[in-house]
């Protein structure tokens, strides 16, 4: 589990290894992360969108982005918290992810960019 803060947003990701919807002998391998924001500043804050950068570890790489996350732009009131859960296919047993939520503060409408750290994805068996 990770977790950092920044802009006054916490973000806590975890990530489970998804071994019933993976096939090794096809080079898929997928993964889940729940993904906890929480927010610390005192005023109230809409996750407008989110940009993902992920990573393969045969080096391939691809970009993902678009509005809110899992269908929905959240807004957080001072001191809440939202949790989502999303997933992630790879090619290979690891690789790692990171990106940015852009959010607005819904007091002054402006928008700033909150980092999401960067995390592995790890099937176990590569952990052997």
């Amino acid at each position: 589990m990770v977790s950092k803060i920044s802009a006054g947003i916490e973000i806590t990701v975890e990530t489970f290894y998804q071994s019933d919807y993976s096939n090794p002998l096809k080079c898929e391998f997928i993964f889940a992360y729940r993904i906890s924001l929480e927010n610390h500043n005192k005023f109230s804050v809409k996750l407008l969108r989110r940009q993902w950068f992920i990573f393969d570890s045969n080096t391939e790489h691809r970009e993902v982005e678009g509005e809110g996350v899992v269908g929905v732009q959240p807004v957080l009131g001072a001191g809440e918290r939202y949790t989502y859960v999303s997933g992630c296919n790879l090619k290979t047993e690891m690789g790692r992810m990171n990106g940015s939520y852009e959010m607005e503060n819904q007091y002054t409408l402006q928008k700033f960019q909150v980092p999401i750290p960067a995390f592995d994805l790890i099937a176990p068996t590569k952990l052997n």
